[in-house]
């Protein structure tokens, strides 16, 4: 049977098109590789640190404590890890709206570990040309051995970086000598394997897939931009029309761009910047790195490619005029959100009490008289010392006339240790009224009586 004619397919998700990124040096890609070594000596350094003989940076789900420095957080300080985690989406957003998306082109792991992953492929399989060259060759034992030598580099780097992931919830050194004996548990090799495979997956096959499809940054970054915001972008008046220079082209008007398509051939997600703004430009500047050199080369300026704002291009404003255009309403309030917040969490980080305890009346023992006609209650302390040091607290009741405690009034905690305390509280015969009577229990450190906590309670007389 005949194809209809006029039966057309519409395919829905373009073929992915290999992308080469050329290797470039310049000054962004030197900055672009300072954070590339000051984000990763982070994340793989941090969990060796020690901090008061334990491990500095530690998540540990099992005994529900956050270590982070000299801060130790419970389920109970939440409030401080979603604060931190707007702090660092203003700064984002206050970043976003300065100069573009410079996160995503510096510091974001998807792109540090996709320049690490290109690193490795450049080392083994040569530059742009012969990695392209060795991709069309037919199946050889020396592409198997290249292409064997990329992935197992590939493989060691992801499987460390699961490791080191892993290691910021179980001790590193724990790990490490679980990982030498085999004796990890079921959910530690499952993260180990999801987050290495991650790695791998992301930064050595899908690469600008996930920064084109797959990050919703790059959809909503838009919404943070505004004419005065740095982005990269392409000088059309002074380039236009482009064309490469030779006897054929002698005494024609052409503007400073030669065509040469570099800017194209280093770009990471393949798009080309002389088309303006696009959504896949992570603004790595790699492209400004490779326009400079070659303005060097044909003895141009430099800048035709270049971080400017869309009013400075359309206006011809100096960079002392974009810098004055900064501080404008939109970043004024970002700046004054974000510090407002960082001020809110810092002292009330700074006057956190290192004590916490709730009251909990026994309610399978009510009120009961006890000998010389008293009247008894029975309560349970859940006591934490949040301090890294061991503690002695003293007991105190009252609310009542003649209350007082019939158990040990001090109580002593190791470091960042949780217990449940059991008190008995008594009064007189004829003290209080029958009923619940509001009490008072209060716990203040034997060694610095400035740290005391007041919870309240009730006291049952037998009517």
């Amino acid at each position: 049977m005949n194809a209809d004619p006029e039966v057309s397919v519409i395919k829905m998700y373009a073929a992915r098109e290999e992308i080469y990124p050329r290797e470039i040096q310049g000054r962004y890609a030197t900055l672009r590789w300072v954070c590339v070594w000051l984000t990763q000596l982070v994340f793989y350094g941090l969990p060796w640190f020690t901090w008061n003989d334990r491990q500095a940076v530690l998540f540990d789900l099992a005994a529900r404590k956050f270590y982070i420095l000299g801060i130790v957080l419970w389920p109970q300080d939440f409030i401080y890890l979603a604060a931190l985690l707007i702090i660092c989406a203003y700064l984002l957003f206050l970043a976003t709206a300065v100069a573009g998306r410079v996160w995503c082109g510096f510091a974001c792991p998807q792109t540090v570990y996709t320049e690490i992953f290109m690193w490795i492929e450049r080392k083994i399989e040569g530059s742009r040309s012969a990695r392209m060259r060795l991709d069309r060759q037919p199946a050889s034992a020396a592409k198997f051995a290249k292409k064997s030598a990329k992935h197992l580099a590939w493989g060691a780097v992801a499987l460390w970086t699961g490791i080191t992931f892993v290691g910021y919830f179980t001790p590193i050194r724990t790990l490490m000598i679980e990982i030498a004996t085999l004796g990890l548990g079921p959910w530690e090799w499952f993260w180990v394997l999801f987050y290495s495979f991650a790695t791998y997956g992301n930064a050595g096959w899908m690469r600008e897939q996930v920064c084109k499809y797959m990050c919703p940054y790059a959809r909503f970054q838009s919404s943070m931009f505004d004419n005065d915001t740095l982005i990269i972008t392409y000088d059309e008046a002074r380039g236009e029309p482009r064309g490469a220079r030779n006897k054929n082209t002698a005494g024609k008007a052409l503007g400073d761009c030669i065509d040469c398509s570099m800017c194209v051939q280093v770009c990471p997600t393949g798009i080309d910047i002389r088309k303006g703004l696009q959504y896949e430009c992570i603004g790595c500047a790699a492209c400004i790195d490779a326009c400079n050199s070659v303005m060097d080369k044909v003895g141009f300026p430099r800048g035709l490619i270049r971080y400017a704002t869309d009013n400075a291009m359309k206006n011809g404003w100096s960079l002392s005029q974009m810098r004055r255009r900064a501080l404008r309403p939109r970043v004024l309030i970002y700046t004054a959100i974000l510090g407002l917040i960082v001020a809110a969490f810092a002292i009330t980080l700074t006057l956190r009490e290192p004590l916490k305890f709730d009251v909990i009346r026994d309610r399978g023992s009510m009120g009961r008289e006890v000998e010389d006609g008293m009247i008894e209650n029975v309560y349970r302390l859940q006591v934490m010392n949040t301090a890294e040091s061991a503690q002695q607290y003293r007991i105190e009741v009252s609310g009542v006339d003649t209350i007082r405690l019939a158990t040990a009034d001090l109580v002593s905690l190791q470091s960042t240790e949780s217990r449940a305390i059991p008190i008995r509280v008594r009064v007189d015969h004829g003290k209080g009224k029958p009923g619940s009577n509001r009490i008072q229990v209060t716990l203040t450190s034997v060694a610095d009586p400035s740290v005391s906590v007041t919870e309240k309670a009730v006291f049952i007389v037998p009517r």
